[in-house]
């Protein structure tokens, strides 16, 4: 990875990702830019750069979670900010973005809210987006300017591959056939076999219902992957079906550990052994308990960022 000199580059760190920021320019061998971000006795919020950004290339860290809203209006603001300030060009980073389940009128009378966002961030003049693991990868189509996806199924897999001695006792799990692809990506990454299960969502309760799994777990671990985890019922039910069918040890792998209120406790007294997460979403309803371990995508944002103000390729980023 080449260093930047600081006349060249500016990364700003948002206040919903100051530390996986830290960590990005930490690789990139420079500084981040200062900055201030004040909320508002009313709760208006005010952001500012306070070094120049004039004809820099400039990246925004900033994850779309909880609060969601005043995040991502933050976000607006400061590619707003930096736009009228001169910058060459404006990234959005965005470790996370929780709108992206927003992808579709699947209802009557609702908003396709990922593409009212998409259409904010373009209005206010962002030039690119780059961001990990999107919810619903389609909604890349609703920006009209450059969106580079990364995965992060290269890093967790990296951490899975320590722990299996004997691929033969090992299957990757997918709670419903939605994140099959991705599963079966996974299997591929670690060479193992993969299973399905058969997810019913009957409302917006987020409780999930696992109806069967399709594939043979009796007698292996089970690492069950998905995107995102809320209140974990999904990964609590799949692993309570795959053992109910015989499986040993049951690991989760999840992106965006976002884990709201009392889904740590659900989590503690469920049957997986340990749930692995990165460092994509840094608020905690609760603090993490001990079966949940954080990884850093810092790296792979830092590479893809470099490749990006250097003009080069970053599909060597993307797993086959």
């Amino acid at each position: 990875m080449k260093k930047h000199q600081s006349k060249e580059i500016a990364v700003i760190c948002g206040s919903a990702s100051p530390d996986l920021g830290k960590k990005i320019c930490e690789r990139l061998g420079i500084k981040p830019t200062a900055a201030e971000v004040i909320t508002f006795s009313e709760g208006n919020t005010f952001v500012r750069a306070l070094e120049n950004v004039r004809g820099k290339d400039t990246y925004i860290i900033q994850g779309v979670n909880y609060p969601v809203d005043r995040n991502f209006m933050e976000l607006l603001f400061w590619v707003d900010a930096l736009k009228l300030a001169s910058a060459a060009q404006v990234t959005a980073v965005i470790p996370f973005f929780s709108y992206a389940k927003g992808d579709k009128k699947d209802e009557p009378r609702v908003s396709i809210r990922a593409r009212v966002c998409f259409d904010a961030l373009e209005a206010v003049g962002c030039d690119r987006v780059l961001t990990m693991d999107l919810h619903s990868p389609q909604i890349q189509g609703f920006f009209r300017k450059p969106m580079d996806h990364l995965y992060a199924r290269t890093v967790i897999a990296d951490y899975f591959r320590k722990k299996m001695q004997k691929k033969d006792d090992w299957v990757v799990a997918s709670a419903d056939v939605g994140y099959g692809k991705n599963a079966f990506k996974f299997g591929q990454e670690l060479d193992v076999p993969v299973v399905i299960g058969n997810k019913l969502r009957k409302d917006h309760t987020e409780n999930a219902q696992i109806w069967n799994i399709v594939g043979d777990v009796k007698d292996k671990n089970v690492l069950i992957v998905d995107d995102i985890i809320f209140t974990g019922g999904s990964l609590i039910a799949m692993a309570e079906a795959a053992k109910a069918q015989g499986a040993k040890d049951i690991y989760a792998a999840v992106t965006h550990g976002v884990l709201t209120a009392s889904a740590q406790q659900k989590l503690s007294d469920s049957v997986i052994k340990e749930i692995v997460v990165t460092d994509t979403v840094e608020y905690r309803f609760e603090p993490f308990g001990p079966k949940i371990k954080t990884v850093s995508v810092a790296p792979l944002f830092a590479e893809a960022i470099s490749r990006i103000h250097n003009n080069e390729s970053i599909s060597a980023l993307f797993p086959a």
